[in-house]
């Protein structure tokens, strides 16, 4: 259920445009972001705790998403420059993945406590020698920015910018994104042009914004970071550009979804200072063995050889069960963990669950293993899987 009051707060430029369309806003860290796109006139169902009245549109969203062409505004997303010729020493002694890449290339990273918990997951992109853009999430700048300067070194030469109310943040995202950014960019974004995990600026229309080939619902995508001043009209170009490909909008619910399809871990949901890399499945986020020590480092090399205390995994439910989070997963009677979000998945036909066991089951393979998840008083069978085939 959404926030009623003290709204719109910090809006988008596409706030109008995605509204008069049918979006369904909420609120997050004060962001007003497009939930889903209510179709044809029809009115915000009421909130239940069943399947849910948006159910269907949002299916449309996720269809569009895997066979066509989807656009999510996901402005909202926390920015944070950072630069100066100290700029790398403090990434690389915060991250636990390898920072020192060459300038366009973006890296995957959680930032680690002492106890090898972590504090937030990130995606950096090294604009230049000195100069970082740290992406996260859109409740996270403040927790994030105040984590790394307290970090910061007495002496060292850096400087940390929250630029997030500078750039607009679009997700083009399916089989037919190419497609659609080829009608309005004459840049060459082909799988050689821009490889996954690189950015490079690019001419959109008549705007000049960053392309970034990524893509957190899996799949072909790309991510464009878009000066505010010109977010409208890249927008429109691409919904113009787009009519015939079926490009649609797409909300949050779609998003959140999707990425709970793939596997795809949040920070506050899969990930907290609780949780280690290692439980987490983020072990190819993490090098042991770079030159530079970083925090947690000690941690993660002990429990490296320890028992886990607990695993996520993938849950396939029953395509009659409507699952919110927060479920306890049984087995044998017992209690060994509990589901961390849940998405509606159109390729299961069903709802995919993330969450955690364990102790014993921590330790253990799964494939399609039996267990039960509790849900207004009633047990309901599930299997758990480690790697759901979809990922």
């Amino acid at each position: 259920q959404e926030l009623e009051t003290a709204r719109p707060l910090r809006t988008s430029p596409l706030y109008d445009l995605l509204g008069a369309k049918g979006a369904e806003f909420g609120s997050r860290n004060g962001w007003e972001r497009a939930n889903y796109f209510r179709r044809d006139g029809a009115v915000r169902p009421e909130y239940t705790l069943a399947s849910p009245g948006w159910l269907p549109w949002m299916i449309e969203e996720q269809r569009a998403t895997r066979e066509a062409v989807a656009i999510y505004d996901q402005t909202s997303f926390s920015k944070l420059l950072l630069q100066g010729n100290d700029a790398l020493a403090v990434l690389q002694r915060l991250c636990a993945n390898e920072m020192d890449v060459a300038p366009n290339r973006m890296v995957y990273t959680p930032m680690l406590n002492e106890r090898g918990g972590i504090e937030s997951d990130l995606t950096v992109m090294r604009l230049a020698a000195d100069r970082f853009l740290v992406i996260t999430g859109s409740a996270q700048a403040t927790r994030d920015a105040d984590w790394i300067n307290r970090h910061v070194r007495a002496g060292e030469h850096v400087f940390l910018t929250d630029v997030s109310p500078m750039y607009c943040v679009f997700g083009v995202m399916g089989p037919k994104s190419r497609e659609l950014l080829a009608r309005v960019s004459p840049d060459d974004l082909s799988p050689q042009g821009l490889k996954f995990s690189w950015t490079k600026e690019i001419d959109l229309g008549l705007a000049r914004v960053r392309a970034a080939r990524m893509s957190y619902v899996g799949g072909p995508g790309f991510e464009l970071y878009v000066p505010v001043e010109m977010a409208r009209h890249v927008y429109l170009a691409l919904c113009e550009a787009g009519a015939d490909l079926g490009l649609r909008d797409a909300g949050y619910y779609a998003l959140d979804a999707l990425r709970i399809e793939q596997g795809r871990r949040a920070w506050g949901a899969e990930l907290g200072p609780d949780e280690s890399p290692w439980e987490a499945g983020l072990a190819f986020s993490v090098k042991l063995d770079k030159a530079t020590p970083f925090i947690g480092q000690d941690a993660l090399r002990t429990a490296q050889h320890e028992p886990l205390r607990k695993k996520l995994v993938t849950l396939l439910l029953p395509a009659e069960v409507y699952a919110w989070g927060g479920e306890t997963i049984v087995m044998d009677g017992q209690p060994v963990g509990e589901i961390s979000s849940v998405g509606y998945s159109p390729l299961a036909g069903a709802c995919v669950a993330l969450g955690y066991v364990r102790g014993a089951m921590a330790n253990q393979a799964h494939n399609a293993t039996p267990a039960h998840i509790k849900l207004w008083g009633d047990e309901w069978a599930v299997t758990l899987h480690d790697r759901w085939p979809a990922a």
